[in-house]
């Protein structure tokens, strides 16, 4: 009995140790740099790595074009503030009174005739006698 009991031993020993060999295998390709898994979860940490990089850099900048536009708009708003109050003291200001020049027409057209005598005459020319 012990026989047959350490056969089967044995057995179980070997099949285990086929066990082993063949998830060794499999873990040995599921790991590979190359080819795997691994390789896979290798690309995306380092793609990971640019975009966290890309990410802080972006930050930054944001940040800067942020405090500029703050700037920006502060002057701005002082300007805006400068001109109203010049605007205002425009009006304060008398306007000087515009001389308008004389015209003096240079046609001298004669008196409209009365109402009894005609609008249109024929006169002689003064050539014409």
């Amino acid at each position: 009995m012990e026989l047959i009991a350490d056969i089967l031993l044995v057995a179980g020993a070997i099949g285990a140790g086929f066990y082993c060999f063949v998830l060794g295998r499999r873990l040995k390709r599921f790991n590979d740099l190359e080819n795997g898994v691994g390789g896979a979860v290798a690309v995306l940490s380092a793609q990971v790595d640019d975009l966290s990089k890309t990410l802080t850099a972006a930050q930054h900048a944001a940040n800067t074009s942020a405090k500029t536009l703050a700037e920006l708009t502060e002057k701005a708003e002082q300007t805006k503030r400068n001109l109203e109050l010049q605007m205002a003291a425009l009006h304060d200001i008398p306007q000087p009174e515009e001389k308008k020049p004389e015209v003096k027409p240079v046609i001298q057209f004669p008196p409209r005739p009365a109402a009894n005598e005609p609008m249109f005459i024929r006169r002689p020319f003064e050539g014409e006698a």
